[in-house]
């Protein structure tokens, strides 16, 4: 591995190839490499690992995980203008770093998770934030390609996500990422750490997947249960299901719950008998 300071400081490197952050690529930058640092050495260890990393910009993270342990990085960025930044990196760690240029709600993370274990280390473009971890999280493939991941989320998102049942955080988010995983919370980092700094605080979240089957068509019913639920949270369940079944009150008595609830009060648990009951009863659309 590389000595740190082979490579010219981020700024300077900012400064050399006139970059800046695009705010309609969600993009903000981290750095202070003490800190890409230390959210490398929190997704560890990384030794002898693929590296999938998203929306690396200029590099900060990048660096930092190829410096503190001998893995492999495939870092997938959009913006063209930071290639010249990343290839700097590249020509650093030979054979280390491959550069994607490509969108990250297009590319088929499976084409580079072969040969060994796999980990998703990344500071998300925030507006793309979500709909990644979903994607993700709906692998058709369980358990999936990738073994762990370790994420920058906005604070309120990352709030969502680990979010328990009577929480006004508690919804959608919640739930599938309970069924599917095992998520808590790192640590949080203010929003002055960033360039340009956001209007809101953010989180670094540990996700990792569970090992029991997850079965496509539950999947399915469980996000039309959560969606006609949290898209009326403040009804009860027996009156915002009714968009999606005929039956709600007896599935809902089948499922262990009760008609008059509203769904942030619903353990994760009974919302998966819920979608598992659905499923098997192919409820209309």
């Amino acid at each position: 591995m590389s000595d740190k300071s082979d490579l010219p400081p981020l700024r300077e490197v900012i400064r050399s190839f006139k970059l800046s952050a695009n705010k309609a690529l969600s993009q903000n930058f981290i750095l202070d490499l003490n800190i890409t640092r230390r959210i490398a050495r929190e997704a560890g260890p990384l030794d002898g690992k693929t590296i999938i990393e998203v929306g690396p910009g200029p590099g900060g993270l990048t660096r930092a995980l190829l410096e503190i342990s001998d893995c492999k990085v495939v870092a997938i960025e959009r913006d063209q203008r930071c290639l010249p930044a990343l290839d700097m990196i590249r020509l650093h760690y030979p054979d280390r770093l491959r550069i994607v240029i490509d969108d990250a709600l297009e590319v088929d993370y499976t084409e580079f998770a072969t040969g060994g274990a796999t980990e998703i280390v990344a500071n998300l473009p925030y507006g793309l934030a979500t709909m990644l971890l979903i994607r993700w999280l709906k692998s058709p493939k369980w358990p999936p390609w990738y073994q762990k991941m370790t994420l920058m989320f906005q604070k309120e998102v990352a709030e969502r996500i680990v979010a328990t049942p009577g929480s006004k955080s508690y919804g959608r988010l919640s739930i599938l990422t309970s069924w599917c995983s095992d998520a808590r919370i790192l640590y949080t980092l203010p929003a002055r750490v960033f360039t340009p700094a956001p209007k809101v605080d953010s989180a670094l979240v540990e996700i990792v997947p569970k090992t029991r089957d997850r079965p496509q068509n539950v999947l399915e019913s469980l996000e039309r249960v959560t969606a006609a639920a949290f898209g009326q949270r403040r009804k009860m369940l027996r009156q915002s299901l009714k968009q999606i079944t005929q039956n709600p009150v007896e599935l809902l008595e089948l499922a262990g719950i009760a008609p008059d609830t509203r769904p942030e009060h619903v353990q994760t648990d009974k919302f998966i008998r819920l979608a598992c009951l659905m499923a098997g009863k192919g409820d209309k659309s």
